[in-house]
């Protein structure tokens, strides 16, 4: 639907229901959906673009990409944080579906994505610590000085992180200046998620040496040559439908 509106700007139910081929009612509910997280405005008839709406769009385009690989580094990730432990989470895809196989242990998790926070704030076993900022509505996560002087004095026992590439040279890069300085620093066991799409790819900037990672998790879709060379800078897992 977000796709569909960001061509058309705006539509009524009876076009939505139409393209999407559900009931008016199906479609009523699931813009409410969509309003009550301000991605669209509601109209008579129907429903339009907000303000803000481009900005947003990425991220829920990234939630659906790789989604099934997503998944399984998520679960795998997930299983490495032990009961009664702390893991500082970082904002992006891939890490919201960690946050989302944590829902039901005991644990702590220090996140500036608010992604993450809806995701387990309803969990009765899940500790949440918020780390301020500025709102950054492109990835729904907060961002600037405010989050890199509050990582400075965490020292968790694990920080999963995310990235926009990793390159066969053993770089991790990021597309964004916001990216989260000091997160490295802020657990003992330092974990980079990674879908197989992102192997091999070079982003805008270099945000840590892959040598500076305890483990990467990526899915069954690397490539073993891809594998074979960043296997000489970092141990890593690769999550297979089979082990779940």
């Amino acid at each position: 639907m977000c796709k569909f509106l960001k061509e058309r700007s705006s539509a009524t139910y009876g076009e939505l229901a139409n393209h999407f081929t559900v009931s008016e009612m199906t479609m009523r509910r699931d813009v409410g959906i969509l309003a009550a997280t301000g991605q669209v405005l509601v109209v008579p008839r129907g429903v339009q673009t907000a303000r803000g709406f481009l900005a947003e769009l990425p991220f829920l385009e990234r939630i659906q990409r790789m989604g099934r690989e997503k998944e399984l580094i998520g679960r795998a990730a997930a299983s490495l944080v032990s009961e009664g432990s702390s893991v500082v989470l970082d904002s992006g895809t891939t890490t919201l579906q960690v946050a989302r196989h944590l829902r039901d242990k005991h644990c702590t998790v220090i996140t500036m994505s608010l992604s993450a926070l809806q995701e387990l704030a309803d969990s009765p076993s899940v500790r949440i610590e918020l780390v301020g900022g500025v709102y950054r509505s492109s990835s729904q996560d907060l961002v600037g000085p405010q989050v890199y002087e509050a990582l400075s004095g965490v020292r968790a026992d694990r920080v999963i992180f995310g990235a926009a590439g990793v390159s066969l040279l053993g770089d991790v890069m990021v597309n964004d200046t916001d990216a989260a300085q000091g997160l490295v620093r802020a657990g003992r066991q330092r974990i980079l998620v990674v879908d197989s799409s992102k192997l091999g790819v070079e982003a805008l900037y270099r945000f840590c040496e892959l040598g500076q990672c305890d483990l990467m998790i990526t899915d069954d879709g690397a490539k073993e040559t891809d594998l074979e060379q960043l296997r000489k800078h970092v141990k890593i897992t690769v999550a297979r439908a089979e082990d779940n």
